[in-house]
């Protein structure tokens, strides 16, 4: 079977195939066809990647093409991993939010809002063409704000479409570790939209330990993503929160991190990205290819070191030197992407956290509505779990971001201001007209117009 990457570019690439090696027979996967539209930047990550599947001494096939429908023809699961105007785009949209004193994370609020209407577009485009030429894909997307992304896709009529991401599978592998189990010793019942969930259930090998995890002090400190939190707001909720609910939670709190830090995430990954690519480029990638990987991963682990902790205050984690680095093995989208390949293919099946159709899972919404939430793959298909019951501040919270992603949507189906202008009016993170025709003001200045955006 053959896997697309769409934004192969992309520095996350070279760990995906890291992780795809050490599963790809017992997934039946042949071969890896890598497409970007940054040429020179692909050509780089093609050698990295070739590099991680020689050293290893694998026979998997990977090549990068110029062509996407030469990616796209025949594949039988398809990556879309894209960065609509690039890292400067990222800068742009967090620093005009910033100077109207609003966040503007990539995927929350005007940031995400701003990416989104540079990205369905694009997205779109690409989906038509792997309609005509690999009808039978399946489509794994893991361009941010992913939920209202995938929600767009599948509101044009593209439905073999799931949305991933890594928060919820990283969260329960440290879960995991602090309690002595395995990944598969421990069941961790996701619910909500991407960026905007809960964890409901807890289970210890087969038995429930959400209420004595909420009451440990100490198990909350020890856990980065729920040591951002208040504790007594935690056990108020009755649930785990996403990390992300930190900018909803804390927004204040988030805002002035990122005011006294001087940087914003956007700027700080721009930053480290040209100084790899300097460094790469200046390299003789074919005569140390070896070096040339140390040299990559030296700059994931900045990239990495710099996760969530401008926005929290968190201290950065100690760097390891170049030549000590290890390929990361299957974490990230990656896995969760391999994970969810290997439950198709299993009778028994395994439970996956995805961006999926909601069809009856969370009550009151509907059953077109992308949620993320924890999942059954197997070969008889995705089954969400059910939710029966939904505290109604996180039910209120879930519907709101839901309506906006809509308006959002439909702002950019019509190329509507008033729309946009209605959809950041509504968001908890915006929460002003005037701020949000403010945003959308500025950003169509800085685009050229929300026709130019992309």
């Amino acid at each position: 079977m053959k896997i697309a990457v769409i934004g192969g570019a992309g520095v996350r690439t070279v760990i995906f195939i890291n992780g795809l090696l050490k599963r790809y027979k017992n997934l039946n996967i042949d071969e890896v066809v890598l497409y970007d539209i940054q040429e020179e930047k692909q050509k780089i990550i093609e050698k990295l990647c070739k590099h991680v599947v020689n050293r290893e001494q694998k026979d998997l096939k990977l090549w990068a093409v110029s062509d996407p429908v030469e990616a796209i023809r025949g594949a039988d699961f398809i990556v879309t991993t894209l960065r609509v105007g690039g890292d400067s785009s990222r800068v742009i949209d967090e620093t005009v939010a910033l100077d109207l004193g609003v966040i503007g994370q990539e995927t929350t609020g005007a940031g995400g809002f701003s990416m989104a209407v540079r990205t369905i577009p694009v997205l779109l485009k690409y989906c038509e063409m792997i309609k005509r030429h690999a009808p039978e894909a399946w489509i794994f997307n893991f361009t941010n704000p992913s939920g209202l992304v995938t929600q767009a896709l599948h509101s044009a009529g593209y439905s073999r479409v799931i949305g991933i991401c890594d928060a919820p599978s990283s969260t329960k592998f440290r879960m995991a570790k602090a309690l002595e189990v395995t990944d598969d010793e421990l069941y961790v019942e996701f619910f909500g939209l991407n960026h905007l969930s809960w964890i409901r259930s807890v289970k210890k090998k087969g038995e429930e330990i959400l209420p004595e995890l909420l009451a440990d002090d100490g198990f909350l400190k020890h856990i980065q993503e729920f040591s951002i939190f208040d504790p007594e707001q935690l056990r108020s909720i009755g649930f785990l929160p996403n990390e992300y609910l930190y900018y909803y939670y804390h927004r204040e709190k988030a805002l002035e991190n990122i005011k006294i830090s001087g940087a914003t995430r956007g700027k700080t990954i721009e930053a480290v990205n040209i100084r790899m690519m300097e460094e790469l480029q200046a390299m003789d990638m074919d005569g140390d290819p070896e070096g040339a990987l140390q040299v990559f991963l030296y700059y994931m682990q900045l990239r990495e070191n710099s996760y969530m902790s401008i926005e929290t205050g968190l201290e950065k984690r100690p760097l390891i030197e170049k030549g000590q680095l290890e390929v990361p093995e299957g974490m990230g989208y990656a896995g969760v992407m391999l994970d969810c390949i290997e439950g198709m293919q299993r009778e028994e099946g395994k439970y996956l956290v995805l961006s999926i159709e909601n069809n009856g899972s969370i009550p009151g919404l509907e059953d077109q509505d992308v949620i993320e939430t924890t999942c059954l793959v197997s070969k008889d298909g995705i089954c969400p779990v059910k939710i029966e019951e939904v505290p109604e501040d996180c039910y209120l919270l879930i519907r709101l971001i839901k309506w906006y992603e809509k308006l959002t949507i439909e702002a950019v189906k019509t190329q509507s201001r008033e729309t946009a202008i209605r959809a950041l009016t509504l968001h908890p993170l915006v929460n002003s007209y005037s701020l949000a025709k403010q945003l959308v003001d500025r950003y169509d200045e800085a685009y050229g117009g929300m026709k130019n955006a992309i």
